[in-house]
């Protein structure tokens, strides 16, 4: 095939390209002199071709102007440095000096003339070898940096380029190209498109080549990588390139969605890994900006746990939601400081008049949080904040227990004293029958919501969202296997048959606001997370997509071993989304409700009492069975994890630290524990 071909030729000049450049510097500045005074020369036997209108040889003294010629370009072009420029890194600077040195032989070879007025040589050759001359020397250096000054064949140190083609030939690769110019990181090789009318010619020197044939030339041209530069392109349709390019030994990057970079051009920064989002997500049902409009425009928001994975992206799509003012509340510092100068940035580019402000407070803090309540009445609060690292809840259950829990119910009787309209409780697929503490204070937390709005004791609206793993977030299993893929392995596991449930971050979030807009008040919202993915199928897909091979006794040259550690302390093998079997559908696909038994308001109340004592002594037993009381499908495993254990000597009082004590009264009396 013609492609083919192609490809051959193509892989044959670039080694052609390597060769020139491995020679010495001493060697190529010999060329270019070599070929210099060959140009005069040759423009010399020309002008006067052009000048006597005739085919001459070297009569009479016409031969002196082949010394001449040589004799003027020799000392000039030395002075003016053209033989200390490096030719294939010319740029405009240089060309002014191949202009200025030959301007200067020009007029020193006219005057020569005009003195010597030799016999046989027309007075014209004065001016037209000059110009051709020019031409010849500018013409060649230009030829020189287009054939040679490619990003991929520049070496600024001693590692070897990474060679890469670029997925698509659309304004988006050639800027990006452009841009790799001034990197040594990449070997721009050539485009692939699928727009056959491109197929089997250049842009900007790069070929552009069949994508069928993506196996033949990824193994002549020695490509490392496959840069996806379709910003515009869906995920489906991602996903279908990726996996073109899956079975063969590349590494694939991409760039950002095409409204990420809407706003500037394109730059080597934005080259980056193909996300695991782009195989495992769908395409974002469409946001109903009425129904969120309502909900959130010109109102106070107030987001828990505000520098989270889950928090930080609902705070993003509340602000340009429109709010009058956001409050970011979160426990850290650190991650508090990283979301508020985020949508600082946010503020002075889009010019809103959203007022952001970071408030720093633990949620177990009952007088700190109904202080802030008082202050800013927010009219919607969506909790975010809670432990939710199952093995880290599971060694620590009393803290774990106490944070999210009571966390949630000073939520609750802030909302309560401070008429705010709405709270939104993010909740977990494992607080369906769940095995860890976790899991089982999660699902108290919604219990506890529940029960209240069951009450119909004020106009505040109670609702939860329960969804699965949200890719990318803090402790989530993507982020752990590229740090491993990057140590070289190898990747950890905890059982070959794992499966969870995945969304990403910006579609979790989204649904969560769509969904705590149609509540109506004790509603558990579940979201369509697709089919579970088996952690094995994944650790192997990030291999690949990595440019990596999977080590095991089928291929023991692989490049990254995969090991199965067993299931930790509280670990399921299978989640699930919903208790019972009948999910309501909702006006979002993506939507669901379910109707799930909780117990009544005094029973929770009695128990919680009974947790918070058993808390403050750190009694994990009783805290346990508390669990398992209060919620029925609680299975907990027979070994006892909390680390606290080990060392009877420390004094664990939860209560004085955190103001949970037996009998203090809250100001609305809901929760009298």
């Amino acid at each position: 095939m013609p492609e083919k071909v192609y490809c051959m030729i193509a892989a044959a000049f670039f080694s052609i390209q390597k060769a020139l450049l491995a020679l010495p510097s001493s060697v190529k500045r010999l060329v270019a002199f070599t070929f210099d005074i060959w140009a005069a020369w040759v423009t010399v036997w020309l002008a006067i071709l052009f000048s006597a209108e005739f085919w001459h040889g070297t009569p009479g003294s016409q031969r002196y102007l082949y010394l001449l010629a040589p004799g003027i370009m020799i000392p000039v072009f030395y002075m003016t440095g053209i033989y200390r420029a490096v030719s294939r890194y010319c740029g405009f600077t240089s060309f002014l000096i191949v202009v200025r040195a030959s301007v200067m032989y020009g007029v020193v070879f006219l005057l020569s003339l005009w003195m010597l007025d030799l016999p046989d040589v027309p007075h014209s050759v004065g001016i037209l070898q000059p110009m051709m001359f020019l031409l010849m020397i500018g013409g060649s250096r230009a030829m020189l940096r287009f054939w040679l000054v490619e990003p991929r064949l520049l070496k600024k140190s001693s590692t070897t380029p990474n060679r890469l083609l670029i997925y698509g030939a659309g304004k988006a690769g050639t800027e990006i190209a452009r841009a790799l110019q001034q990197s040594d990181r990449f070997d721009i090789a050539g485009y692939f498109d699928d727009d056959h009318e491109l197929q089997g010619r250049t842009i900007n020197g790069l070929p552009v080549f069949n994508p069928m044939l993506a196996e033949s030339i990824i193994k002549a041209m020695s490509i490392r990588t496959v840069l996806v530069a379709m910003p515009s392109a869906n995920r489906p349709r991602r996903n279908e390139i990726v996996r073109l390019f899956q079975n063969y030994p590349v590494s694939i990057k991409t760039l950002p969605g095409i409204e990420e970079i809407a706003d500037g051009q394109v730059s080597v920064s934005d080259i980056k890994q193909v996300e695991i989002e782009d195989l495992l997500g769908r395409e974002p049902v469409p946001v109903d900006h009425l129904l969120v409009g309502n909900a959130l425009d010109g109102k106070v928001i107030m987001v828990t746990g505000a520098g989270g994975s889950i928090g930080s992206e609902l705070c993003r799509q509340i602000f340009f939601a429109h709010p009058s003012k956001l409050l970011l509340v979160d426990n850290s510092e650190f991650n508090l400081y990283n979301i508020h100068s985020e949508l600082e940035t946010y503020l002075s580019k889009k010019e809103a008049t959203t007022e952001v402000l970071p408030l720093l407070c633990d949620v177990t803090d009952e007088h700190r949080f109904n202080e802030i309540c008082r202050a800013h009445k927010p009219a919607v609060i969506y909790h975010a904040a809670a432990y939710k690292h199952v093995p880290m809840v599971e060694h620590n259950p009393a803290e774990g227990v106490r944070n999210n829990v009571f966390g949630t119910l000073n939520i609750v009787e802030a909302a309560l004293a401070n008429e705010v309209s709405s709270v939104v409780l993010i909740s977990t697929d494992k607080a369906v029958r769940p095995t860890n503490v976790m899991g089982a204070s999660k699902r108290l937390c919604e219990m506890i919501f529940q029960a209240v709005a069951a009450e119909k004791i004020d106009s505040t609206c109670f609702s939860m969202v329960r969804f699965g793993n949200v890719l990318g977030s803090s402790g989530s299993v993507v982020p752990l296997f590229r740090r491993q893929i990057e140590n070289g392995g190898p990747l950890t596991i905890t059982h070959e048959d794992i499966t969870r449930f995945f969304m990403t971050i910006p579609e979790a979030a989204q649904l969560v606001i769509q969904a705590g807009a149609m509540a109506e008040g004790g509603d558990v919202f579940l979201l369509d997370m697709g089919s579970p993915v088996k952690i094995m199928d994944l650790a192997c897909r990030m291999i690949e997509l990595s440019g990596l091979s999977v080590r095991d006794a089928d291929n023991p040259d692989g490049d990254i071993e995969i090991i199965v550690t067993g299931l930790r302390p509280g670990e399921k093998l299978y989640e699930e989304l919903l208790i019972g079997d009948n999910p309501i559908p909702t006006a979002n696909p993506r939507i669901f409700k379910a109707n799930e038994h909780f117990s009544s308001l005094q029973e929770i109340r009695s128990g919680l009492l009974s947790l918070s004592q058993a808390i403050s002594g750190n009694d994990v037993k009783r805290i346990r069975r508390l669990l398992k009381n209060m919620v029925q499908e609680y299975q907990p495993s027979e070994v006892i994890q909390d680390i606290m254990r080990e060392d009877k000597s420390l004094n664990y009082n939860i209560s004085l630290r955190k103001k949970i004590r037996p009998g203090q009264i809250k100001k609305t009396g809901v929760f009298t524990i």
